[in-house]
């Protein structure tokens, strides 16, 4: 059984798949079940698949870090043939000419999804300046990616884990001691802490909770800390081939209770919030991250039981894509309905609206197939 695919753990396109599937349609599908079949289980997975008010955790609020968690995983093994062309061992070791053209590759990846951040959120409508959302969920990936490349380019593993100790230790003291214009120091409300006001004050265009923006400037900090995260598991998955699995396995569950236990304790002082993403947020999620991982790393890449996790596969090989699509440039609402709509109608009325999502998600998954058949991937 052949666990890789070009040279990459299939786990993690299946685990970016397993996140995407839920914004793609999954979502949809679970929320009209909860309406369909109101019993206790669909009623909390749909509660479970909305976003948090504000302070508080919900399986909804780790998709995003889960994503960023996986960019990170691949970029030690994405800079492996580098090293071993290189001579080094380490990517700090790399000569300073084969930095400058990963920092341009980096550079340009980042710039394209800034760019398609922009696009996804309406930008070619011409709505306005002052209408357009310039911060963006893709744009936070491609800048946190950005620099926590910088950081493992440049710095030794225990260096790299001082940088992550000092981002998240940096932005709790940050958001605790500095005060802000009429509401001071320490207020962790959506408009009263100092993310919301550096979005007020720096952040150009439309601004997605009026008040602060939960894709904002001072709140991709912390999330250079998630994808970290995933560098140090790619880091340890890497440098530790010859450990045995049980070892691993060990290594990764411990790492992530530690973390875990690490979120819900600072939970006190820094509320996990998903909107602030603060520091207690990126040591509970990436313990849960984490968690998600070894889960199917075990069952994928240990075990090598692949063959039913391939839905999830065709979405992680063109998870961008797919994003995109799902969220506004294409109608699959309309294509679904006019491919499934007859046979849907002779379904009793209550269950209509369960079968036209999963007919959504049938024809998302059939582009997909596609995509996958024909070798094209947005890749960026």
């Amino acid at each position: 059984m052949n666990n890789t695919t070009n040279g990459r753990l299939v786990s993690l396109d299946v685990l970016r798949g397993f996140v995407m599937f839920w914004i793609m349609s999954g979502e949809h599908i679970i929320h009209a079940l909860a309406k369909a079949a109101p019993i206790p289980v669909f009623i909390w997975m749909s509660s479970q698949l909305h976003h948090a008010e504000w302070n508080g955790i919900t399986f909804y609020d780790m998709i995003f870090p889960v994503f960023l968690f996986v960019a990170g995983i691949s970029m030690p093994f994405s800079f492996e043939k580098k090293m071993s062309l290189a001579g080094v061992k380490t990517p700090s070791e790399l000569p300073s000419k084969e930095k400058q053209k990963i920092y341009l590759s980096m550079l340009r990846r980042t710039c394209i999804l800034v760019f398609l951040g922009f696009i996804v959120n309406g930008l070619l409508r011409f709505d306005g300046f002052d209408q357009t959302r310039f911060a963006s969920v893709l744009g936070r990936i491609g800048l946190a990616w950005f620099f926590a490349g910088l950081i493992y380019l440049n710095f030794n593993l225990k260096q790299q884990l001082i940088w992550f100790a000092a981002i998240l230790a940096g932005y709790y003291l940050a958001m605790k001691l500095i005060p802000v214009p009429n509401f001071g120091a320490g207020v962790l409300t959506k408009a009263g802490s100092l993310e919301a006001y550096i979005d007020r004050t720096f952040l150009p265009g439309r601004l997605h909770s009026k008040v602060y923006d939960p894709e904002g400037l001072f709140s991709t900090i912390p999330a250079i800390a998630t994808a970290l995260l995933g560098v140090f598991l790619g880091t340890f998955l890497r440098a530790k081939k010859h450990f045995s699995s049980g070892k691993k396995l060990a290594v990764l569950v411990l790492s992530a209770l530690v973390l875990i236990g690490i979120g819900i304790l600072w939970d006190y002082d820094f509320p996990i919030n998903k909107h602030l993403w603060t520091s207690s947020f990126v040591c509970f999620v990436g313990g849960f991250s984490i968690l998600f991982f070894t889960f199917f790393y075990l069952i994928i890449d240990l075990l090598g039981f692949q063959n039913w996790a391939f839905p999830l596969l065709l979405i992680g090989s063109n998870s961008i894509l797919i994003y995109m699509a799902a969220e506004g440039l294409v109608d699959f609402k309309h294509t679904a309905e006019y491919v499934f709509g007859g046979i849907i109608k002779f379904l009793p009325l209550i269950w209509q609206p369960v079968f036209t999502t999963l007919s959504v998600t049938i024809v998302q998954l059939m582009l997909l197939y596609f995509l996958y058949k024909k070798k094209w991937f947005l890749k960026v």
